[in-house]
């Protein structure tokens, strides 16, 4: 993207992230450009429209090389951030948050990676959107922006619904979704609970044209277990409190514990907390695809990468809070984290392929005190000379510059890339 004001605010973000009133004090001060905030909102005005299919294309392109030319399997999740400010607009809107905001408007963000969390493109949807109903759309959306084929689509529990499955399937997608075992019928329950689990077992359990598959983890039992009883011991402080209400009576996270006793006593009811036991350690995945159990489990083991995608960007490149109010500055914020987050990924390949021992993390850091001199010379020219750096800073320092160099050869060979 052969813009200055991208590449300042880009790198900017992955720096120090900041607002962007902040970002012009940070350019000012510590890389001598100087740059006006109207110049910045002007250019936020027309990212989207200018930048972002080429800042798309230049992602999937890059993930498509990293994985051989075929991208086999992607990755789709949603995130929710929401904005500090209670006023509504179409885009920001109140609805379910996930971290508890639900005061505060909100948009949603879905992201699509390929293997190992390479990027391949987002979107994002009005605050009261219900996520079950964004897959399809943006596959749809994807399939005409890429030359994508028919990827296995691994997603979570949440964009688990009949209308989807039955919209893959008409367009002839293979699924890997996280499916829901409490919900499923009696016959298919009592099927499960009656198999002796041991840790990494996994079984097949047929449902029509689909494959319902469970696998079984000592380690995530335990965390099963510890989450249940955290959630109860803050059901009985609210209980004790008083603070619960018939209102409480659903069945949302542990409240569905909560039974009303005569007319306005409400008590935790233990009997099905302990019911609950038997389903510590057990996950499911509902899928219509020819994979082994194990190849299965590994595929869907790569959603984590998105999650940490998301963390990465809520994070390290502070994608919230979120100032903004107009919906074009609003997605040229989600443009600029968006390419901030491919720049990071490839460190982090690029630290791997060299066996570094910096975490992205450190290798941040380590930038923070890294310092280079600009000499103005005769005749309008100018030298830049490098400050002394310690090993970390060196080392950083090279890897970037191997990388770049592999980076520009493609570019020699493959121009359209």
């Amino acid at each position: 993207v052969k813009d200055d004001l991208f590449r300042h605010l880009v790198l900017a973000r992955l720096a120090f992230p900041l607002s962007k009133l902040k970002t012009v004090d940070y350019l000012r001060r510590y890389q001598g450009i100087d740059i006006k905030i109207d110049a910045v909102y002007r250019f936020l005005d027309r990212l989207e429209s200018q930048h972002k299919s080429l800042i798309e294309q230049v992602a999937f392109k890059h993930t498509q090389r990293s994985q051989g030319g075929v991208i086999s399997a992607v990755f789709y999740d949603m995130t929710t951030l929401h904005f500090e400010t209670e006023d509504e607009d179409d885009l920001r809107r109140t609805g379910f948050s996930k971290v508890g905001k639900h005061k505060h408007p909100q948009i949603y963000l879905g992201l699509l990676v390929g293997a190992n969390g390479y990027p391949i493109g987002y979107d994002i949807f009005e605050g009261k959107t219900y996520e079950g109903h964004t897959l399809i759309p943006f596959m749809e959306a994807m399939s005409a922006k890429f030359d994508i084929g028919k990827p296995v689509v691994v997603a979570d529990s949440g964009l688990l619904s009949a209308k989807n499955i039955h919209a893959l399937e008409e367009q002839g997608y293979e699924y890997i979704l996280g499916a829901r075992l409490k919900v499923e019928s009696a016959h298919v329950k009592s099927k499960i609970l009656e198999y002796a689990w041991e840790d990494g077992s996994l079984r097949s359990f047929t449902k029509g044209a689909q494959r319902l598959v469970v696998h079984y983890s000592s380690k995530r039992a335990h965390r099963d277990s510890e989450n249940r009883r955290k959630g109860l011991e803050r059901l009985k402080q609210r209980v004790s409190s008083g603070q619960l209400t018939k209102q409480s009576l659903n069945n949302r996270g542990y409240n569905k514990y909560l039974k009303l006793h005569g007319e306005v006593k409400i008590e935790i009811d233990m009997q099905k907390y302990e019911q609950d036991s038997v389903w510590d350690g057990l996950k499911g995945y509902i899928t219509n695809t020819k994979l082994t159990e194990q190849e299965l489990l590994n595929h869907y083991g790569q959603l984590w990468h998105i999650e940490k995608a998301f963390r990465m960007s809520k994070t390290d490149l502070r994608v919230r809070p979120i100032y903004h109010r107009l919906e074009s500055r609003i997605r040229a914020h989600m443009s600029i984290v968006f390419t901030a987050y491919c720049i990071y990924k490839t460190l982090e390949t690029a630290l791997k392929k060299e066996h570094s021992t910096l975490s992205l993390e450190q290798a941040a850091e380590v930038t923070q005190n890294m310092y280079q001199v600009v000499l103005e010379l005769p005749g309008q020219q100018t030298q830049k000379i490098l400050l002394g750096m310690d090993e970390q800073q060196q080392e950083l320092l090279e890897i970037c510059k191997k990388h770049f160099r592999v980076t520009q050869r493609w570019t020699q060979e493959k121009p359209e890339n």
